[in-house]
């Protein structure tokens, strides 16, 4: 649906040559025009409008001097920087643009008739005065001649089936004679072959006139000069002949009795399909046909048979394309009746598809620009109806795509005009832009509004046409002029409101109504190429649209788009990127219905397709919701699928504040319900339909719901809404509001229910009982909601809902039966048992006496409900004393002995509570409870010993034990040897001389410190000799695993991309390329149980040489050796006072020194071992051997970081250093 806009027409001023032209060729390196005329070769600069080069051809006799030399074509030859040029006399001349040497390179003594190089210009093909054909390379050797005439078809000729001869098929009313009749060619054809190469260059097509028959015959041959077929007799055909340069077809003309037609013929000569030029019988000849570059465009060159008023014909230009299988007439351009006017030659230029180039016999060059242009109204209101005008010769088929979503060529109207279209454009004020303005080919403006037709007469000119712009572009003068035009609709004629003079030739103009300013682009301006993979765009409210040539749609935002515009493009897509979007291929941008969802896009064979484009969605979307029209927001959403959330979460506080006014504008039951049923606690705004960059949206937070849930926020909203308007109407949507939320309330809704059938609605369309219980069952499982009614202990609501739920009576009615014969609370509490509500079970259990406490025990000691069952009796019941004593024997069992015996002594079971807190060693409790009880003073002790030797000693709590012993057990010698043992030696030596017991440091703790000294000396210089062994040999495996890197990437080569993948001490890619035993172990940790996989990580840490992870499990042992080392401190300081105080200096000495060296050895290895490459994040390459990331994702996190030492803790004793 795209038209031909003239985006400049350059005229260069007449040149002063003798002679008129005959034909002309571009140069495509310069853009000069190489002219022929019969007397000279002409270089022609259009832009400057100076001649460059100028040779006479009269000189050395090729043409003759009184101007009646013919020549027959003309070539330029880019490749040789030379122009071929050939004569009717039969000269071929080669004119050297850089030497201005012109040569005749042969002669045909028969003279020359056509001359036609192949696209790639290696061969060129003669037609001679002897009707043969000569075939010749590019350095003119010859190659064949052969004659243009042969008597057989080709190589290609068809094979007869028996299916009898055209002459003997039905012809109509014509008869079997109209098959016959050979019709000679047309009076006014030049008789001259026409020579035309397909795209490729591998076949050409000679037309020529039949000596025998007198009619045209299209014969194609190949690269060789071979013949491949013959057309068929087309009576009437006439001289023009172009291939296609894509390669499908030839086109020519034929006349028929009624119609002039352009036809189109298959390789085999056959024709294929044709379009009906828009003149009368005999009105005009056609003298050529040019297809441009790309076989977009097709011109054809006319010129009356009937002379006008002063003698001379009138003569025409016409651009046809082609769409939907349909021939349009884009353009068409009048020369008028003038001689010097009228175009001697026509070429399209051979680098840009669609530049003309026109030279007239008074040697006026014109250059004319086309581009490709969709007009569409501009409106971006409701009031543009998404007007899209296509001109298709003298009408203008418009398609309101608001209305209607038709296929080209038909149309929603036609407008007729009394002659060829050349322009259309819509109005950009707005509410007007459905008005329209038409320029045709006779220089007219015709204007379509509400009121009708009106026209104006404009100049008699090409002009340019954009918003009721007119803009006279063919004057003679290197200026433009600019003139604003005004249409009122009252009045017919336009008025010329100002003129404005600007230097340069114009390309485009836009005008904006708003500003009332107009935007001027020439032609020296610069354009900035932001994006090259573009194949339509357009502009809507605050978006770009565009279509790629990777076959996407693209929404994007203006305010966001023109710094990385080009980035933007060629990234890739995310999952919920709701800019992008695929099309099918070659896809090109119609329109955007304004206020609406809808875009309109054309594919390459035509047909017209509707998507609605994410982005447009949601900002359409968007713009409603915060207008609060609700219902356009919900039908748009339900019709294409956008999640319902997004009426909420779009705006929280703007929905709630407005939910009356929401349910009055969806005004349906069964909406509201569909709005409910698809509400989920996840935020569309985040993760369906993330808002795009800039905008801003209300937190769900600040929607005044607090921390309550979405869901039952919303749900409580609508329901005291609907409760409020209407509750008889919006009854099932209550019920649903119920049954939706976070917990449902089933047992509401079915109360609900049950009140309907007590209580019927008097109105007429009200919801009765039956159909309400029938919505729900539509909504919740059968069984769950005959469960949820049994609950409510409401035998009428559970007989309604079995009834309607298909269940056999046999099932629920003996239940139910035996339910009634039971006591209330009984009752109840079998319904709850039965229903597994075991909490409400208990309450109403306790209620039924003390003959169902034993099963009321049972219950709580099979659910565990202990908390609830005791908050049930008073606390000096005989019923909580039994219950705290099932829960103290509960605790017992789950291992938790010191809250039983906290139980047993609150109830009074004082020897059981006894008993517990000596099995958790909890002594305090238990000495308390033997003096409650109370027991003997011996009882007493021996208890104070068993606590103290069995447990506390066991567990290293040596100053309790000793507690124990000095003050239950009355024994300070067992006291003090407790503490000499836990290595206590400042509470030893308090109680030694608390009890006059100096005898003691002599037997038991000099010989204790000594035994001490000997033991730490020695674990320090374990630690010591363990410490320097591994981090040795964690140096020696990062080493190795350097050179396994550097291996891998010598096998790869040194320019292997993935070099930098591999790491600097990959632990996994040695495990996994050079560790055979381990490799396939590893690879298969993830899909082991939880047994095996704890096995395999034990392995990590395994300490064996060679080892995939050997160098993980070596820091692992050096951070326990740090950690264990750094622990000692307090330790090592209480020891060494002690040493002191009994003049062991030389073994405190010694012990300072050995634990001091290995915190130096351990301080200076930490920055050594922990390199800085082994901070967390990304490792660097470096060429130090470090850990990488690799690595660290299968090992913990704390091997990342140096280990802290405890500097501040002063254990060193001055005195011994």
């Amino acid at each position: 649906m795209r038209n031909l806009k003239l985006l400049r027409c350059l005229r260069s001023p007449e040149l002063r040559s003798p002679g008129c032209p005959r034909c002309f060729s571009v140069r495509t390196d310069t853009g000069t025009l190489l002219i022929v005329s019969q007397f000279s070769l002409t270089e022609y600069d259009p832009q400057s409008g100076e001649v460059v080069n100028e040779v006479s051809l009269t000189a050395e006799g090729y043409l003759s001097e009184d101007g009646s030399g013919v020549v027959a074509g003309i070539q330029d030859l880019p490749d040789q920087e030379a122009v071929c040029v050939a004569t009717a006399k039969g000269d071929v001349i080669v004119y050297h643009l850089n030497t201005n040497e012109l040569e005749c390179v042969g002669s045909v003594d028969s003279g020359l008739t056509a001359m036609s190089w192949s696209p790639d210009q290696e061969l060129v093909t003669l037609s001679t005065g002897q009707e043969t054909v000569i075939l010749m390379t590019k350095d003119f050797e010859p190659l064949s001649e052969v004659a243009i005439h042969q008597d057989e078809f080709g190589e290609g000729e068809f094979i007869t089936v028996g299916w009898g001869k055209k002459e003997t098929q039905f012809h109509g009313s014509e008869g079997k004679l109209a098959a016959q009749r050979k019709a000679p060619a047309v009076p006014w054809d030049d008789r001259r072959p026409r020579i035309t190469w397909r795209g490729d260059g591998q076949l050409f097509a000679i037309s020529a006139i039949c000596p025998h028959t007198g009619c045209r015959k299209v014969r194609v041959w190949n690269r060789e000069c071979i013949l491949q077929a013959t057309s068929e007799v087309v009576n009437g055909l006439e001289q023009p002949l172009c291939w296609k340069p894509s390669g499908s077809l030839m086109a020519s003309t034929q006349r028929h009795p009624n119609k002039h037609s352009v036809v189109f013929m298959e390789k085999n000569g056959l024709l294929h399909g044709d379009f009906t030029l828009p003149f009368t019988k005999d009105q005009v000849k056609v003298k050529e046909l040019l297809w441009n570059s790309d076989s977009t465009v097709l011109a054809i060159w006319l010129e009356d048979l009937t002379p006008g008023e002063d003698g001379n014909p009138n003569t025409y230009l016409q651009l046809w394309t082609v769409g939907n299988s349909h021939w349009y007439l884009k353009q068409s351009l009048h020369f008028g009746c003038e001689p010097s006017r009228a175009p001697a030659c026509v070429c399209w230029d051979p680098e840009k598809p669609l530049r003309l180039h026109v030279l007239t016999q008074g040697w006026a060059s014109f250059t004319y620009d086309w581009g490709w242009f969709t007009e569409r109204s501009l409106g971006d209101d409701a009031w543009d109806n998404a007007n899209v005008a296509v001109i298709d010769g003298a009408k203008v088929l418009v398609t309101t795509f608001r209305q209607c979503v038709v296929p080209p060529p038909m149309c929603a109207y036609e407008l007729q005009l009394p002659a060829a279209v050349n322009q259309v454009t819509f109005r950009a004020q707005p509410q007007r832009t459905n008005e329209l303005a038409v320029l045709t080919a006779d220089g007219r403006l015709h204007i379509y509004g509400p009121g009708g037709l009106t026209n104006c007469k404009c100049p008699l000119l090409p002009v340019l046409l954009t918003s009721f712009v007119n803009l006279n572009s063919s004057i003679s003068e290197q200026v433009h002029f600019i003139f604003i035009f005004t249409f009122s609709s009252h009045f017919v004629r336009g008025t010329n409101r100002s003129e404005v003079k600007v230097e340069g030739h114009v390309i485009s103009m836009c005008s904006s109504p708003r500003s009332g300013t107009l935007a001027v682009q020439l032609e020296d301006g610069q354009i900035r190429r932001v994006a090259s993979n573009v194949s339509s765009f357009v502009m809507y409210d605050e978006f770009l649209l565009l279509t790629t040539h990777a076959h996407t749609c693209r929404c994007l935002h203006l305010c966001s788009i023109f710094a990385s515009l080009g980035a933007a493009l060629s990234s890739e897509s995310a999952q919920n990127d709701e800019s992008a979007r695929r099309v099918e291929r070659g896809s090109r941008i119609v329109t955007v219905v304004p206020q609406d969802t809808r875009l309109v896009l054309q594919m390459p064979r035509g047909n017209i397709e509707t998507i609605h484009h994410r982005a447009l969605v949601l900002a359409q979307l968007r713009k409603w919701l915060d207008d609060l029209k609700f219902r356009e927001a919900f039908e748009s959403m339900r019709k294409l699928r956008i999640n319902l959330n997004l009426v909420y979460d779009h705006s929280p506080r703007v929905f709630l504040e407005n939910v009356e006014w929401f349910l009055k504008q969806i005004d349906s039951v069964n909406h509201i319900n569909l709005f409910l049923t698809e509400l989920k606690e996840e935020d569309t705004t985040k993760t369906m339909y993330p808002l795009p960059v800039g905008k801003a949206c209300q937190p769900a937070s600040e929607a005044g719901g607090g921390v309550r849930k979405k869901v039952d926020l919303v749900c409580d909203a609508l329901r005291s809404a609907m409760e409020t308007l209407d509750p008889q109407k919006y009854c099932l949507c209550i019920l649903t509001s119920h049954v939706r939320k976070t917990t449902p309330e089933l047992e509401i809704a079915l109360q609900k229910v049950h009140e309907l059938r007590v209580n019927p609605p008097s109105a007429e369309h009200a919801v009765g009982a039956g159909e309400a219980l029938k919505y729900l069952l539509f909504l919740v499982n059968v069984n769950e909601l005959y469960e949820h009614s049994l609950g409510t202990y409401d035998f009428d609501l559970v007989l309604m809902v079995a009834e309607k739920s298909q269940k056999d009576p046999k099932e629920y009615l003996p239940f139910l039966n035996m339910l009634k014969t039971l006591e209330l609370n009984y009752q109840r509490y079998t319904i709850d048992k039965h229903l597994k509500r075991f909490r409400k079970a208990l309450h109403h259990l306790s209620k039924c006496g003390e003959e169902h406490f034993t099963e009321l025990v049972n219950l709580v000691k099979d659910q565990r409900l202990y908390s609830e069952a005791l908050q049930l009796y008073p606390s000096d019941s005989q019923q909580h004393k039994v219950l705290t004593v099932a829960y103290a024997e509960y605790l017992l069992e789950q291992q938790q002995a010191e809250e039983a015996g906290l139980l047993l002594w609150r109830c009074g079971e004082m020897p059981r509570a006894l008993q517990a807190f000596v099995s958790c060693t909890s002594w305090r409790h238990a000495l308390a409870v033997a003096t409650h009880i109370p027991v003997t003073q011996g009882q007493l002790a021996q208890l104070a010993r068993d606590l103290a030797g069995t447990k506390l000693l066991e567990m290293r709590r040596a100053t309790e034990a000793a507690l124990l012993l000095e003050q239950y057990a009355k024994d300070c010698e067992e006291a003090i040897s407790a503490l000499v043992t836990g290595a206590a030696w400042e509470e030893a030596l308090r109680l030694i001389y608390l009890y006059s017991r100096q005898d003691i440091i002599e037997t038991h703790l000099k010989p204790a410190l000594l035994e001490a000294h000997s033991m730490q000396v020695a674990f320090l210089e374990s630690q010591m000799a363990l410490f320097t062994r591994y981090k040795s040999r964690l140096a020696v495996v990062l080493e190795q695993k350097e050179k396994t890197k550097l291996l891998l990437i010598d096998e790869d080569g040194p320019d292997c991309g993935e070099a930098e993948l591999y790491s600097e001490a990959s632990s996994v890619l040695t495990g996994s390329r050079f560790g055979s035993k381990y490799s396939h172990s590893n690879s298969r940790i993830s899909s082991r149980s939880s047994k095996n996989r704890r096995k395999a990580e034990g392995k990590k840490h395994s300490l064996k040489e060679g080892s995939p992870f050997e160098d993980i499990a070596l820091l692992h042992a050096l951070i326990q050796i740090i950690h264990v080392t750094d622990k000692m401190r307090e330790e090592i300081h209480s020891l060494l006072r002690a040493l002191v105080l009994f003049l062991f200096d030389v073994r405190a000495s010694s012990l300072q020194a050995k634990y001091s060296e290995l915190l130096q050895l351990i301080e200076t290895s930490i920055p050594e071992i922990w390199h800085e490459g082994l901070q967390p994040g990304p490792a660097p390459v470096r060429r130090t051997p470090v850990l990488t990331a690799q690595c660290i994702s299968r090992t913990d996190a704390e091997i990342l970081m140096p280990p802290k030492m405890r500097q501040s803790i002063r254990w060193e004793l001055s005195i011994l250093k």
